[in-house]
């Protein structure tokens, strides 16, 4: 099976503080990971340092083999890396159907002054990048709101709204930062069906950050366990959960 994503001995400091420590991970093609751990663990992390946010200080990160250390967000969204934020960022009075299409003009090939002139290939290019986004929104359960400016959308569905936009970029490995934080149980069991249909439909690798362990035990086939920047444990997710060590991260003493 084809890795998708590799992290070799990868640390990163700030100041006099080792946010993470020696993070070796990697994700195979079509494999859905959950990245877990208490508050302060480091996860956000690394999730900046795969996107680009951050630059690691030790170690490399590899993307389908090629080394991504240093690249800036935009050349890694083109390479394939797409992501989400635990607080939601769109365009709040674009509609829905706009905030997709942002994310599909990385491929647009018309010139500026064809855009302005409107020429055909505009027009073409504008024709199929909207069918292309309403498809999406479709698959998303949002095609009915593709008019609806994005702010007037409730919770759950602008946290879909994102997942969807980052999804138009056509990314090999998506990074999903908390995606049920804030929504009730209907919408998460929701998306828990969406984040699967993604994966199986797109054949997409995901990399999930999630505190909802009903979500995570739902759909992860691997999880990895983050303290204070350091591996905790690695493996199925029945046995990290009943994992000692893990017990007493989340729990405390009390969880021995």
């Amino acid at each position: 099976m084809n890795e998708v994503l590799r992290c070799e001995n990868v640390s990163i400091q700030f100041g006099g503080l080792k946010a993470i420590d020696n993070l070796n991970m990697h994700i195979n093609s079509g494999e859905l990971l959950g990245l877990i751990g208490p508050n302060g663990a480091g996860k956000t992390t690394v999730f900046n340092m795969i996107s680009g946010e951050y630059s690691p200080t030790e170690g490399k990160i590899y993307l389908c083999g090629e080394k991504i250390n240093g690249l800036r967000p935009h050349i890694l969204v083109k390479k394939g890396i797409a992501r989400t934020f635990q607080n939601i960022r769109l365009f709040g009075y674009l509609s829905a159907l706009e905030n997709v299409k942002v994310a599909c003009n990385k491929d647009m090939s018309y010139s500026i002054p064809e855009g302005m002139l409107r020429m055909p290939k505009y027009w073409s290019e504008e024709k199929n990048k909207s069918l292309e986004a309403l498809k999406i929104l479709d698959i998303m359960g949002l095609k009915h709101l593709a008019d609806a400016p994005a702010k007037s959308l409730s919770y759950g569905d602008q946290r879909k709204l994102e997942i969807a936009r980052a999804l138009a970029t056509k990314p090999k490995l998506l990074l999903l930062d908390e995606p049920a934080a804030g929504m009730n149980p209907n919408e998460t069991m929701s998306l828990m069906y969406t984040i699967e249909t993604i994966r199986d439909r797109f054949g997409i690798t995901v990399l999930l950050i999630e505190h909802d362990m009903n979500l995570v035990l739902g759909i992860c086939e691997r999880l990895m366990v983050l303290n204070y920047g350091k591996t905790l444990a690695v493996g199925k997710p029945n046995e990290v959960v009943n994992n000692k060590d893990v017990i007493t991260a989340y729990l405390g003493n009390g969880g021995d």
